[in-house]
């Protein structure tokens, strides 16, 4: 029997599973810190693997979603603005020369989406576009049944396309991205602003606002939380209708904290969608599903994705 060893790396949490091939629960899950003071990243997901290989040490395969811009061909770890020192770490080597297992290392959303694909909201679809809207942006592309990656890993990156010239700064440094005009940090950058200007609003300084607050603050009727969710809804509208022209996908999956936030959020975007769609036929048969998974959707599709490929 196979058994794999799925990791979901994040900024503030390591999540690892160990799966069978008979059956997506995994039969055990463990969550560490992602660092600490005597630890980087590396050392902890090193020592999962160790502690993990003690008890099965006939494992598989190894497989992971990493946060950041990651090379799959070579397993290299370009860039995780949200995992301390982590820039040009040679994942798979380390690995690989470590205990012989050669991993495989994908993007994070992009193993989020083939979870959700293979086990969750996308079931039945085999053209489907995913998006998680929560701190950042992130996204990824079924094509005909085909995970897209791009020449190295690097393609589908959902969050970072420009949407208004010179707009806000984004996370990656570059300006006016989607994540930066409708993303959770992004509602929330836009919340501080107006009020440092004198807006008026229910929501107190102290503690800053985040995503979460405001969309309670909007379900209450404040007009400066309602008009954050509506701003964010409807540039994410404009970046899906140019989504749908390029992949023309028959079902959109919504991840993410953000896009749970109901009416507020989905009425702006569908809205916004609508408008800047150039022809209606994109809209026809197409679904929009909220993500099933959750906090598994990483894990599964990870898991999934070393099956399909051993």
């Amino acid at each position: 029997m196979k058994t794999i060893l799925a990791f979901d790396i994040g900024g503030t949490n390591i999540r690892t599973g160990l799966f069978s091939e008979e059956s997506i629960e995994p039969l055990y899950i463990k969550k560490i810190r992602t660092t600490d003071k005597d630890h980087s990243a590396l050392d902890n997901i090193l020592f999962l693997i160790e502690e993990t290989l003690e008890k099965y040490p006939s494992l598989t395969a190894i497989s992971m979603a990493v946060p950041g811009s990651v090379d799959n061909k070579q397993g290299i770890v370009f860039n995780a603005p949200n995992v301390d020192g982590w820039k040009n770490v040679p994942l798979r080597q380390t690995i690989k020369e470590k205990f012989g297992i050669d991993p495989f290392i994908e993007n994070d959303a992009s193993m989020a989406a083939y979870g959700e694909w293979k086990h969750g909201a996308g079931r039945g679809h085999n053209y489907l576009l995913y998006m998680t809207i929560s701190t950042g942006i992130g996204g990824a592309v079924i094509d005909d049944g085909h995970l897209l990656t791009g020449f190295r890993g690097l393609g589908t990156e959902k969050g970072h396309m420009t949407i208004v010239e010179n707009g806000p700064m984004c996370s990656c440094g570059q300006p006016g991205h989607l994540e930066a005009l409708a993303s959770g940090t992004a509602i929330a950058a836009y919340v501080h602003k107006q009020m440092a200007e004198g807006v008026e609003t229910i929501l107190k300084a102290d503690p800053a606002p985040t995503a979460e607050t405001i969309a309670e603050a909007a379900r209450k009727g404040d007009a400066l939380s309602i008009e954050a969710y509506r701003r964010a809804g409807y540039y994410l509208g404009i970046g899906l209708a140019s989504y749908l022209h390029i992949f023309n996908p028959s079902c959109i999956i919504l991840g993410g904290g953000v896009s749970f936030s109901g009416d507020l959020f989905y009425k702006p975007l569908y809205e916004s969608l609508k408008e800047r769609v150039m022809n209606e036929q994109y809209l026809v048969g197409l679904e929009i599903n909220y993500a099933e998974l959750g906090d598994m959707a990483g894990l599964i599709g990870a898991y999934q994705w070393s099956l399909d490929n051993l």
